[in-house]
């Protein structure tokens, strides 16, 4: 790091133009050292397959195999050329299609499918592509092949198969690289955006609690009023200060919802309750952000709240999982709602801490389970 500082601390000297073109470069080196090398596994099988090519003309030389497989060559026609052109041609479209598409079609990745698996694949094609030269040949061709030129060919087959398998992981490599820089430049443009949308709701806050101040005057003297005005300050106010955090304390997650809990009991009243029972030790545990928020506002929304039925909700603490449940009241009117909030919470939990969430519909009872170690 100190070199590129140095280096660039001396192109300061240079036009802008100059000094912009070998910025680039150098950055194009830094990005290319950080690139990691293909391991020697893979480069040595290659160097050996092309070297062991280039000198076998040489060994049948040696050992006047080329003089003997000359004399026993079958006679060359148009027959012969077109079925060994189609053979060939189909041949190794089914190495090519079998060690880049169809094993991850059926496996999903190389881990899954297991060498072994991929190795007796490979060598069960050819075999049976083999046994359909020796077949059809004479029939289609119209002339017997001698012993020695059929080694040869199925020789030859099978070195350029095996080369075709290497081509295959190649262009495997290449088309899972490019999906790859496609992710991350998906992932830039998002993060572009998010930042931009910060950049944008940083005037809303000081207009809002402006506003909730300008009200709290207004309402001074009525106590219900003043209380519910405070209450949404505080519920806002934790929204913005945990807006950078992934997980907070279960504990300040307790104190939000309370402040939650007073306003829809300011609307629903005695229609509306909440039990909160968590054991102590819990408290300290990390847990998703709103995400209890997320679930009394969920029963809220999806359920019946009247006089005749009331709801009631209850979050307690049962072994090492936190438990929001209510029973099932249904809206005689329609919920506009979007449903991805339970689906958000529990992706929340899968990336953040590599845990599930438990939804279970039993009994006419709603019941999330939130896992907490």
């Amino acid at each position: 790091m100190k070199l590129f500082k140095s280096i660039g601390e001396a192109l300061r000297q240079f036009p802008l133009n100059s000094y912009t073109i070998l910025l680039v470069k150098l950055a194009k080196i830094r990005i290319a050292l950080k690139f990691k090398s293909v391991k020697q596994k893979v480069l040595l099988p290659i160097a050996l397959l092309v070297a062991f090519l280039l000198t076998l003309p040489r060994v049948l030389s040696r050992y006047s195999i080329t003089e003997e497989l000359t004399d026993s060559f079958t006679t060359t026609s148009i027959n012969d050329i077109v079925f060994r052109f189609i053979f060939a041609t189909i041949l190794f479209w089914s190495v090519l299609q079998l060690n880049t598409n169809w094993k991850y079609a059926l496996k999903g990745n190389i881990e899954n499918t297991g060498i072994g698996v991929l190795v007796f694949s490979n060598m069960l094609l050819f075999a049976l592509f083999v046994g359909l030269f020796n077949c059809c040949y004479p029939i289609l061709v119209g002339q017997n092949i001698s012993e020695n030129e059929l080694g040869l060919v199925h020789f030859v087959y099978f070195i350029v198969a095996l080369i075709l398998v290497f081509v295959s992981g190649v262009l495997r490599y290449q088309l899972i690289h490019k999906e790859d820089v496609m992710e991350n430049e998906r992932l830039k443009q998002e993060k572009l955006k998010s930042e931009l949308a910060a950049l944008k709701n940083q005037i809303n806050p000081h207009f809002l609690f402006n506003s909730l101040n300008s009200l709290n005057t207004l309402v001074r003297g009525n106590e219900e009023a003043t209380t519910f005005v405070n209450k949404l300050s505080a519920l806002y106010r934790y929204i913005l200060q945990s807006g950078s955090q992934d997980l907070v304390p279960l504990r300040d997650e307790l104190a939000f919802l309370k402040s939650y809990v007073h306003l829809v009991k300011t609307r629903y009243r005695d229609r509306f309750s909440i039990t909160i029972e968590i054991d102590g030790k819990w408290l300290s545990t990390k847990i998703p952000v709103l995400s209890l928020q997320l679930l009394v506002e969920n029963a809220v929304k999806h359920n019946e709240i009247s006089e005749s039925s009331p709801l009631q909700v209850n979050v307690f603490t049962e072994g090492s999982h936190l438990i929001v449940e209510n029973k099932i009241q249904p809206k005689s009117t329609s919920v506009d709602s979007t449903g991805n909030g339970l689906a958000n919470l529990a992706k929340r939990y899968d990336l953040l801490e590599n845990k599930r969430i438990i939804i279970s519909n039993t009994n006419n009872i709603f019941r999330v389970k939130l896992p907490l170690n």
